[in-house]
């Protein structure tokens, strides 16, 4: 019998519910995970709202790492007790086992801790698709990273800086203005209601940054488009803060020449190729320890609790869950 997570309907968090399942032997080409770390991310509680829709009585959860307990047939490249990390689809990991299809599984490295990688796998496959696929970040390059103390925003922190290039983060307090620069954040700008446009020119000697990530939504990303040097990038990978408001075209153009990228992970890891190399990358840097990222352990029947933690922003880096 395996715990899950249950969504009963799109809404609050009172809508996930514990429940108990027989599982079924993997089929073929699938295996049969024992898992023990559960990664919670702000796309869980999208899918909890109904923004992105799930099917009734769903599992939520779209990363985990685990130990392989059974083999479907036409299985091959992994064995009984290996130890492994899977990001994106088939959703589902709010569990302590389940089935997946076998192509999803990483393989992990012996020197990297399971909540090591909790922390950072799939939020390290975004940096990673924000850093090399949407704008190549290096050495030169000034990048403006709101929520910089949170999950990602440390790791897009972390390894930017890591490439040579110069970080600019927000946040909503000091105690977390001291979280992003011990992630190597370069300048700080605190407070909620801040003009980081301004703060931002003056940082950069009213030049614009290259290239901004924003996760925030709401009116954060309008006022972010004065931020960026013209035929720089704005990156949209959320709206933590709310909908986000409309946008005409003629903000990003002619006169400011932005280029605006509504990047999806879930798109990207669905590329295998895209995929692998990416995952690669994560555990690569995680073991050389260029990646790390602070986790705040909870337990699987406390999902609801963990979710409404995030979503408030009562926490500064990664979450996950622990069956």
């Amino acid at each position: 019998m395996a715990e899950i997570i249950r969504l009963k309907a799109p809404g609050s968090v009172e809508q996930l519910e514990l429940a108990t399942v027989a599982l079924g032997p993997p089929a073929r080409g699938e295996v049969r995970l024992r898992q023990t770390a559960i990664g919670v991310n702000f796309i869980d509680i999208y899918q909890r709202m109904g923004l992105y829709a799930l099917p009734a009585e769903a599992v939520p959860g779209v990363e985990a790492i685990g130990v392989v307990a059974a083999l479907g047939e036409d299985v091959t490249g992994l064995k009984v007790g290996d130890r492994v990390a899977y990001a994106g689809a088939p959703v589902g990991a709010y569990a302590s086992e389940r089935n997946l299809p076998a192509c999803r599984c990483v393989k992990l490295p012996e020197t990297v801790a399971d909540e090591a990688v909790a922390a950072a796998f799939l939020k390290g496959i975004t940096a990673h698709m924000l850093l090399d696929r949407v704008f190549p970040v290096g050495r030169g390059t000034t990048i403006l990273v709101h929520s910089a103390a949170g999950g990602l925003g440390q790791l897009l922190t972390r390894w930017a800086s890591a490439l040579g290039a110069v970080v600019i983060g927000t946040v909503g307090s000091q105690t977390k203005a001291e979280i992003a620069r011990g992630a190597g954040a370069h300048h700080t700008i605190v407070g909620r209601d801040a003009d980081f446009a301004a703060a931002v020119a003056d940082i950069t000697g009213g030049r614009g940054v290259d290239v901004a990530y924003d996760g925030i939504g709401g009116t954060t990303l309008q006022r972010t488009l004065g931020c960026v040097r013209p035929f720089g990038v704005v990156a949209s990978i959320g709206q933590s803060g709310g909908p986000i408001a409309p946008i005409d075209v003629n903000d990003l153009g002619p006169r400011r020449s932005l280029m605006l990228a509504r990047p999806s992970v879930m798109a990207y890891v669905n590329d295998a190729a895209e995929y692998r190399r990416a995952a690669e990358r994560v555990l690569a840097a995680l073991a050389d320890g260029v990646l790390r990222s602070t986790g705040i352990a909870y337990g699987l029947r406390d999902a609801a609790r963990a979710q409404a933690d995030l979503e408030a922003g009562r926490t500064a880096g990664a979450l996950y869950l622990v069956p």
